[in-house]
């Protein structure tokens, strides 16, 4: 029997303390949103959520949006964009990277074959065609969802591999200082 609504409010009371679930919608927000809807979200007091969001701000992790009178709290995009590079670098080789490259090329020209477009626009504005049967048109959607995504990847892909040597370079820097203050 599927839990009810009450009771997955409730284990997400249960598992996680307020400013985990604050942190968590934080981290999860797509526009600029207001210290009132995400304390609405996060289920937590007003005062705790505020609390919260102003030391996100001062950890650099949320920025703080002026919309006229209101203040509203976006994630910093571009220290989550240098986070994803960051653990792509990590934790994959360039040639783990490039294979995804490979990988992510060779999927986008399938769809460009099967489909007989060049873009995902294109395969989009055949969602159209009034002969497509309803299953068509949902494949054709996933397609054109994962082809964004491979794109976003992609894009990502390109920086880590971009910046790679600049990265090992700052570890090895990192890793020559701490050996030689132990000495």
């Amino acid at each position: 029997m599927p839990e009810s609504p009450r009771n997955s409010v409730q284990s997400w009371t249960e598992s996680m303390s307020a400013r985990d679930r604050i942190r968590a919608v934080a981290e999860t927000l797509r526009e600029p949103r207001s210290v009132n809807w995400i304390s609405e979200q996060a289920d937590a007091a007003w005062s705790t959520s505020n609390k919260e969001l102003q030391d996100l701000v001062d950890q650099g992790q949320l920025r703080r949006v002026e919309a006229g009178e209101t203040t509203r709290y976006q994630p910093d995009y571009t220290r989550l964009l240098f986070e994803e590079i960051r653990t792509l670098i990590e934790e994959n080789t360039r040639e783990e990277l490039r294979n995804e490259l490979a990988a992510i090329t060779e999927e986008i020209e399938e769809w460009q074959a099967t489909y007989d477009v060049e873009t995902w626009e294109d395969l989009e504005q055949s969602l159209a065609d009034g002969d497509l049967a309803s299953a068509e048109v949902r494949d054709r959607r996933d397609v054109i969802t994962r082809w964004e995504e491979n794109l976003d990847d992609r894009r990502l892909i390109k920086h880590a591999l971009a910046l790679y040597s600049d990265v090992e370079a700052a570890r090895d820097h990192m890793r020559d200082d701490s050996s030689s203050r132990r000495r």
